[in-house]
């Protein structure tokens, strides 16, 4: 599974990197692109939540084969309506995109759980995790290849070959054998449900999603606008911020094992926090020579940290919720995250049209980041009374 899902990360990737700087090469402006990456986001949001509900007590393989189909095949289609000015069913394609990488993010963390013990659970979601790393690797030398040797392709060829690349995907799920079912009563099992439970377990990953969408997705427009960074430097620095989150994810169950989920999450999460300022402040020192190396250096110590905390935060709160609740979880997950992306890029649309700096919008990002911090610092505290409580009993 976790091999399928490294090749459909790879489009994810590719696309993260230079779709939007291909779109505003193409004459898009910030707002609209903005306004395209939100319709991905409010598709996860109205399908995560009924899908996590439906996968509880089914195989999930099938679901898995869907989405390894269906997200290169949308991608492919995405761009072709590009490159023939099709902009009337951009919308769509988004939307059928985030349906399709939706049938893969809901499942794989409840896929994981049901086939992992206990022991090997930290090493599964931490891997889990690395395939957005590796295949933002291998997608940024791609590009960086296609530029320095195919120099008359543009991001849209790049694009389109890296997205046939995602169907060796489907190869490996062929070869899954095992896929544990939890049985289930029949029917809707709405009570069934620790509703309490379940939302103190994302009230923080809440907060923290609304400040990441006003930013994550618009980073390399950052540097574009700022720094006149094209696709091919800025696969570069994303591709070496993904080496070192994969490296960071992988050292996430020993650095787990040593400092605990309070003081690993919350000390990752803090320094990441004050590097995304840094980083938001070089936009007013464009003119000094050392701006654009600091706001790489910055984005290179934000970028691995704020996702080294991700493997953890994601046991944490599977674990904190119990195993009865982990479908529903992760479904929750998934739509909060594309829903906050959703109204996050809706409202960077906004700003970005009324002419407010990148610095401003990565700025309330940090302030929202810093209350998230504070709210899983004080989930922590409360799994930790709660699980010795279990041991008393």
């Amino acid at each position: 599974m976790i091999k399928a899902e490294f090749f459909v990360q790879l489009i994810g990737a590719s696309f993260f990197l230079i779709l939007n700087i291909y779109l505003s090469k193409q004459g898009f402006s910030d707002p609209e692109i903005a306004n395209f990456i939100s319709y991905r986001f409010l598709a996860v949001m109205l399908l995560a939540f009924p899908l996590g509900f439906y996968i509880k007590g089914k195989p999930l393989k099938p679901f898995f084969i869907l989405g390894s189909l269906g997200v290169p095949l949308v991608a492919i289609s995405l761009i072709l309506a590009v490159q023939n000015s099709f902009f009337h069913y951009l919308p769509f394609l988004f939307i059928l995109w985030g349906v399709v990488f939706t049938l893969f993010q809901v499942s794989s963390l409840p896929y994981i759980m049901r086939n992992t013990t206990i022991e090997n659970q930290s090493h599964a979601i931490s891997l889990n995790y690395a395939t957005h790393s590796f295949g933002t690797i291998l997608s940024g030398i791609i590009i960086f290849l296609f530029a320095q040797f195919m120099k008359e392709m543009d991001e849209g060829i790049i694009l389109l070959f890296i997205s046939f690349l995602g169907f060796f995907g489907i190869y490996y799920l062929l070869k899954i054998k095992v896929d544990l079912v939890i049985p289930i009563k029949k029917g809707l099992q709405w009570k069934s449900y620790d509703w309490y439970l379940l939302l103190k377990a994302i009230i923080p990953t809440i907060i923290i999603a609304i400040g990441a969408g006003l930013t994550i997705p618009f980073i390399n427009l950052f540097f574009f606008h700022n720094f006149q960074i094209e696709s091919s430097g800025f696969a570069i620095i994303g591709g070496f911020s993904s080496v070192l989150v994969a490296v960071l994810a992988l050292m996430v169950p020993n650095i787990k094992n040593k400092l605990g989920f309070k003081k690993g999450i919350t000390y990752t999460q803090t320094i990441a926090v004050l590097a995304l300022v840094a980083l938001a402040t070089t936009e007013f020192l464009v003119n000094y020579w050392w701006a654009f190396p600091l706001a790489v250096l910055c984005f290179w110590i934000r970028t691995p940290l704020m996702n080294m905390a991700a493997p953890m935060t994601s046991e944490l709160t599977m674990n904190y919720v119990g195993k009865k609740n982990q479908e529903m979880l992760s479904a929750i997950m998934a739509a909060i995250w594309s829903g906050s992306w959703f109204f996050s890029s809706q409202i960077f649309r906004f700003l970005k049209s009324e002419g407010l700096p990148y610095a401003y919008i990565f700025y309330i990002t940090a302030v929202l980041y810093g209350f998230g911090v504070f709210m899983y610092y004080l989930l922590i505290l409360d799994y930790e009374k709660r699980k010795l409580k279990m041991i008393k009993i």
